[in-house]
């Protein structure tokens, strides 16, 4: 598949590994560990959000949803849905790299992980009820590529389908890899379509300073909208 793509794909293809690659073997495994504070805050507080938003738009039941992950990573977040009431053979994951694919089938063996460019996949039409974007956008540079992977996952949403937003809105100062995605660009990369976004996750580093010591104090730092990194929101069809 891969001899499809333009070189100038390629390049960012490449770039986006070396820098996952790079981001594995600085062994931050601790900062994204259940047990730190400040990550179990964020993963709590997305997880609220996730079912707010799936509630608030329909979805309670997913017995019988097809749930497709793009950047499935080693396949987290579908597991979490199976706490929500999906069932497994009707989860499906693509990423880019060949070992978190290898590592997520390992750990989820009825869901379905394929190795793919989530610019071309290799799904039908109007295949999946749930599409879930989480941290994508952000970690892709080249324009091109953000809007030919946005009509992929419009391409691939079923026509009552929910596309599942969850990024950074603003760029990280210490890390060149990532670029938030603005409430703007994301209007432009889903054109005719109904978009809803909430900022939620207090900034990690001031999560990282206080979580251990109050987390009453998050709580009332993250209503102060300004001092949130992340937009979770749904996209859908308007046509």
């Amino acid at each position: 598949m891969l001899n499809r793509f333009s070189e100038h794909t390629m390049d960012e293809i490449n770039r986006i590994k070396q820098a996952y690659d790079k981001r594995d073997n600085l062994k931050y495994s601790d900062i994204y560990s259940y047990y730190n504070p400040s990550a179990l805050f964020i993963y709590q507080e997305r997880e609220k959000a996730i079912l707010r938003a799936l509630s608030q738009n329909g979805f309670q039941n997913l017995s019988e949803k097809r749930i497709l992950d793009i950047g499935c990573g080693y396949g987290l977040m579908l597991r979490d849905f199976i706490k929500y009431g999906a069932v497994p053979e009707n989860c499906f994951g693509i990423d880019l790299l060949p070992e978190r694919i290898e590592q997520a089938r390992r750990l989820s063996p009825g869901m379905d992980f394929k190795c793919e460019n989530a610019a071309h996949t290799s799904y039908d039409n109007d295949s999946f009820d749930i599409v879930l974007c989480s941290t994508v956008f952000s970690s892709i540079i080249d324009r091109e590529m953000k809007q030919n992977i946005a009509k992929e996952i419009v391409r691939v949403q079923s026509l009552n389908g929910l596309i599942l937003w969850y990024d950074y809105h603003m760029n990280n100062p210490k890390n060149p890899d990532v670029k938030g995605v603005t409430k703007k660009e994301i209007l432009e990369l889903f054109p005719d379509c109904d978009i809803k976004l909430k900022r939620i996750i207090l900034a990690p580093p001031l999560l990282r300073l206080i979580a251990p010591y109050s987390l009453i104090l998050c709580h009332l730092l993250q209503k102060i909208i300004i001092l949130n990194t992340h937009y979770l929101g749904t996209i859908r069809k308007t046509r």
